[in-house]
């Protein structure tokens, strides 16, 4: 297994202390966290930041850090996570990815999530990776669409992790069989 991957644009990495101010601003846009619960602190995105760093450290693979091929830019976040809850649909392995706004239309999670989906075929022998999102998120579900998964509305779900009434409560889930 490998700590990173690479594609014509970006390069899917471990995390580094460098990332932690960009990705707490990342965390902290309104906008970038309209589909999340609440923006968070800078002490909530450094938290998250060294829970994704040791997932990589203890499996290999997780939620990289991403940046620019070009420049070294810290973007945000793209890869894989063991789906940390229970479902109808677990136990499964997540793709997911959130980036700063600045990179945002420029096919870059589209881009990176390629480079995981492959991982996580021919490293891992995953049969199948799911990504889920608040049923209003039309960008991230037009990036899993754009990746060949589909939802059919009987996967749909509330996460349990919110409380009964929460506006974004209601999940749509998405599937892509890999082998």
């Amino acid at each position: 297994m490998t700590g990173r991957l690479r594609t014509d644009r970006l390069l899917l990495r471990p995390w580094r202390d460098t990332d932690l101010a960009p990705f707490a601003a990342l965390n902290a846009d309104p906008e970038v966290m309209r589909h999340f619960p609440a923006p968070l602190t800078r002490t909530e995105s450094d938290a998250l930041a060294h829970r994704l760093a040791d997932g990589i450290d203890t499996r290999g693979w997780g939620l990289w850090a991403l940046e620019t091929v070009r420049d070294g830019e810290f973007i945000g976040f793209t890869g894989l996570s063991p789906v940390g809850f229970d479902a109808h649909f677990t136990p499964a392995v997540e793709i997911g990815w959130r980036l700063a706004r600045t990179a945002w239309g420029r096919g870059h999670a589209t881009e990176a999530a390629r480079a995981a989906l492959a991982f996580a075929s021919d490293e891992l022998g995953l049969e199948e990776v799911v990504s889920f999102t608040a049923t209003g998120n039309a960008r991230s579900r037009a990036v899993m669409a754009r990746l060949g998964m589909t939802r059919t509305p009987h996967d749909d779900f509330t996460h349990p992790s919110l409380p009964p009434g929460h506006p974004l409560r209601p999940h749509v889930l998405y599937r892509l069989q890999l082998r």
